[in-house]
Order: structure tokens, then C-alpha cells, then sequence
């Protein structure tokens, strides 16, 4: 499925590194930054959230929130979190769901294996919850750049 920019994109809840429920709406009135990755602790998905970390404070001067998903249990989203300082909400997609939902829940081929999994995939929504833009089949490197640059070229908020 693919979503197209300026629709709304549906609510959906699911429990972060905590076990607490936490839904879309929970965001309104801030720009989120949804980002899918593939499993905690790999390479590619530290690189990914220690960026993200390290661009924390950009993105919240832009009234930006930014929150991770992964079909990781909780737990390991917690020990993901502990272990690199990661000051922003990771939420657990373990069914998939919300993965389908955004399109990013794809067939994919490593080493001959064929398998089920997360595309790297990031979705930027404006205040209201509706899609301004998606980066998918992401590479890590200058990524979280390239999102924060977006979203500085293309929020209209006084600061």
C-alpha cells in the first residue's frame, strides 16, 4: 500500500519500550517523524537510532517528535534504548500491523534466504497527522540529515 502525500494517516496504537499503549493521536499538534527499521542491535539500526539521537534536540526545536518502530518485543526495545541513550519512543509492531499498514513490510533476500521484514522507511507527518513526505528503502548514512533538512525547508512555524 502505498500513502500519498497530504492524506491522513490512520491512528494506530501500540505499546513502547514500557508496555504502555501509545497511539498516532497521542502526537497531534507536533510533527512526527515515524521511522521503521529492521531489529534492534544490528549495525545498520544502531547507526540509525544513535542519529536520530544525536539530532534529538534539532528536531524538538522544530516541534518535531521522533519515534521508532520494529516488530522487536518490548524489552528488547528497552535494552536498545538503555543501552544507547536513546531519548525518544520505540514502539513495538511485533504482528507487523502497523509495518503493512505503511507499506514496509516486504519480502526481502539475504544470502540466498528469502524472508519477511522491515524496508528502512521513514515517514514525516505534518501537526494534524497527515503525510508530508516518506523516505523508503532508506540508507543509513545522511539520512537523519536529510530528514531534519526537510523539515527545516518545509515547516512554516515562527520559532
Amino acid at each position: 500500500m502505498q500513502l500519498e502525500a497530504g492524506t491522513k494517516v490512520n491512528d494506530f496504537t501500540l505499546p513502547n519500550q514500557d508496555g504502555e499503549q501509545v497511539s498516532l493521536s497521542d502526537f497531534q499538534g507536533k510533527y512526527v517523524v515515524l521511522y521503521f527499521y529492521p531489529k534492534d542491535m544490528t549495525p545498520g539500526c544502531t547507526t540509525e537510532a544513535c542519529d536520530f539521537r544525536d539530532h534529538h534536540e534539532s528536531f524538538g526545536d522544530l516541534d518535531a517528535v521522533i519515534v521508532g518502530i520494529s516488530p522487536d518485543p518490548a524489552a528488547r526495545h528497552q535494552k536498545f534504548i538503555d543501552k544507547h541513550e536513546l531519548p525518544f519512543t520505540l514502539l513495538s509492531d511485533e504482528n507487523h500491523e502497523v509495518a503493512e499498514q505503511f507499506g514496509v513490510w516486504k519480502l526481502k533476500k539475504n544470502f540466498g534466504k528469502e524472508y519477511y521484514g522491515i524496508e528502512r522507511s521513514t515517514f514525516i507527518l505534518d501537526k494534524e497527522g497527515k503525510l508530508m513526505t516518506e523516505y523508503r528503502k532508506v540508507r543509513v548514512k545522511d539520512h537523519v540529515t536529510d530528514a531534519l533538512n526537510y523539515l527545516k525547508e518545509n515547516t512554516t512555524d515562527e520559532a
